[in-house]
Parts: structure tokens; C-alpha cells; sequence
């Protein structure tokens, strides 16, 4: 029986496919094997290439990030923090109810609360530049949004409809501090 040459590594493809294995599964619920027979290579050179999983894992939250949890970055550039907060949660929406229910960033692994941390206080910062908002801690702002995207997450993976999640992110908007609008 004559055996194949192994297919090429890329590595792009190997963090493409964790991205996506993580996202579906989380940190706990992906091995090394996984990701291999996924992406169709071997281990050694996935060892080679990334050193661990915890390693492969932060390239594929990147990977995330600037993919489809790309939406913090393009929320962070809207004009008012109201609509800051709605790109945020509405983006959160259509990320977490894709072909792949939940949120990459909602779980436990390495980084993980590290990162979480990062993007409240991303948002909090953006919130006490904005002079629209007075009277408001930014920082609880920050986490109120943050804590409503993360519960949109966890509603997708529980099977929540796109619809029912971008309603859940307008009620949510309803409490926005002053004036609704």
C-alpha cells in the first residue's frame, strides 16, 4: 500500500480550523488530535509551528477577533457611545447566531478573563471620552454592556433565534442611561 505525501502545512489553515473548533467546542473540549484531523496535518508539525495548545489557542482568539469578533474594534469608531453600544450588541448578535452558536471569548481558558478585562476597559474608555454621557460611570457602563453581550452569547448557544437575540439587544438599549435616543 503506497502512502500519500503529507498535504503542506499552513499554518493559516491550522488556526482557521482551531479558531473554529475552540469557537464550537471551547478551550476544554479541543485536543491537539482535534485540531490535526481538522486541518488534515500532523502533530508534529502543529508542535512545531505553535508549541502548545495554549499558544495555538491565542492565535486562534486573534484569529477571532479580527474575524468574526470584529465587531468591538468597528463599534468602538461609531460616533456616540450609544451607538457604540448598539454595534456592540447587535454585532454580538449576528457573531454568536452564525453557523457556529455562541462566543469564542465566552468561557474559560487561558487569556480568556485577561481579555474580557481588555474590553471592558476598551469600552470604558471610549465611554468617558464621550461628552454625551455625564452623571454615568463609565466603567459600569462598560461592563453592563459587556455583560449583555456576553448573555447574548450564551442565549445563542442555547439556541436562541438571530431574531429573538438582536430583540434581546434592543430591550436591553431600552435601559440606556438619559435620554433613550
Amino acid at each position: 500500500m503506497t502512502v500519500g505525501r503529507p498535504r503542506e502545512f499552513d499554518p493559516d489553515e491550522v488556526e482557521d480550523a482551531a479558531m473554529k473548533l475552540f469557537w464550537e467546542r471551547g478551550f476544554d473540549g479541543v485536543s491537539i488530535s482535534d485540531v490535526t484531523a481538522a486541518a488534515g496535518v500532523n502533530r508534529r508539525s502543529v508542535y512545531d509551528e505553535f508549541g502548545s495548545k495554549e499558544n495555538l489557542f491565542e492565535r486562534a482568539m486573534r484569529r477571532y477577533l479580527a474575524g468574526p469578533g470584529g465587531y468591538l474594534h468597528e463599534a468602538l469608531a461609531r460616533p456616540t457611545a450609544r451607538e457604540v453600544s448598539e454595534a456592540m450588541m447587535h454585532g454580538a448578535a449576528d457573531t454568536v447566531s452564525g453557523e457556529i452558536r455562541g462566543c469564542l471569548t465566552v468561557g474559560e481558558a487561558p487569556g480568556l478573563p485577561e481579555m474580557r478585562d481588555a474590553t471592558v476597559h476598551q469600552l470604558a474608555a471610549r465611554f468617558e471620552a464621550a461628552p454625551e454621557l455625564t452623571g454615568v460611570d463609565p466603567l459600569l457602563l462598560a461592563r453592563w454592556v459587556a455583560a449583555v453581550c456576553q448573555g447574548i452569547a450564551i442565549q445563542a448557544r442555547s439556541g436562541a433565534s438571530r431574531a429573538d437575540l438582536h430583540a434581546v439587544a434592543d430591550m436591553a438599549l431600552v435601559g440606556w442611561p438619559g435620554d433613550a435616543g
